[in-house]
């Protein structure tokens, strides 16, 4: 990946702080994207200092002006972009009948039309070119229902099938487009979800009455299990894989 030009959304932390890590580490010249200018200059201001390429871009992924703005400066400053991996992600935790409006618009605006938004400003600056990857970070749960989050399930599972129609619209023209599934990974937004210690290991033992299994590895994810997974999709290694969802989530959702 040595001097491959790659755009990472959601950068600020979490598993898109960890993608730009692994992309930069990897050599790539990476755009961290978030809109959170104040915690992606913190996030990448180490990266910078370790010698490493990376160039902070705050935007918002539900804005078209800016995406289209910010996927300009980077073609600009860097080159060609050659990988996107949309990470920017946000979660709101409800019974569905209780859910409101503006949760659920926010979800779908951040977690779907972001990725409508974000990839079709990159993808039709790959199509003339003839080639680029792109990842998009969906959920275990866009295939397997979870109480209280229908909101954040629905609107993976609509950029779950958005990323793979993508795919087949420009397979013809070398631009590959997959998927990866975490389950319950050690991030804030996770932690967010926990109401004391016990938490954790409820999430990993599974909870009967919330008709989930736990995870067999027994153990959460590391946001770095995910990015090398996002890393190994945008390389040559996986150059015949395309529309594909590759499920990280130790076996929680029992291989289905």
């Amino acid at each position: 990946m040595q001097d491959k030009i790659a755009l990472v959304t959601g950068a600020a932390g979490g598993i898109g702080a960890a993608v730009v890590a692994a992309l930069a580490r990897q050599g790539a010249l990476v755009a961290a994207l978030d809109r959170d200018a104040r915690a992606l200059r913190e996030a990448t201001a180490g990266l910078v200092a370790e010698g490493l390429r990376v160039l902070a871009v705050p935007a918002d992924v539900t804005r078209r002006d800016e995406v289209e703005a910010a996927v300009a400066t980077v073609e600009d400053r860097g080159g060609p972009i050659d990988y996107l991996v949309n990470a920017a992600g946000v979660l709101r935790i409800d019974n569905a009948a209780r859910l409101s409006d503006e949760d659920w618009r926010d979800t779908f605006a951040v977690n779907t039309t972001g990725v409508f938004v974000v990839s079709r400003a990159v993808v039709n600056r790959m199509l003339p070119r003839g080639r680029g990857a792109i990842v998009t970070v969906a959920s275990n749960a866009a295939d397997t229902p979870r109480q209280g989050m229908a909101a954040y399930a629905a609107s993976k599972a609509a950029a779950t099938m958005f990323t793979k129609c993508l795919g087949l619209e420009v397979a013809a023209h070398g631009i590959r487009c997959n998927l990866v599934a975490p389950g319950s990974t050690d991030t804030p937004m996770l932690r967010g979800m926990w109401h004391d210690d016990s938490g954790r290991r409820a999430t990993i033992d599974g909870r009967l009455d919330a008709y989930r299994v736990g995870i067999p590895l027994r153990k959460l994810a590391r946001p770095d299990d995910v990015a090398d997974a996002v890393v190994f999709l945008l390389s040559d290694r996986a150059g015949h894989i395309t529309m594909h969802a590759l499920t990280v989530d130790g076996g929680a959702t029992l291989g289905v």
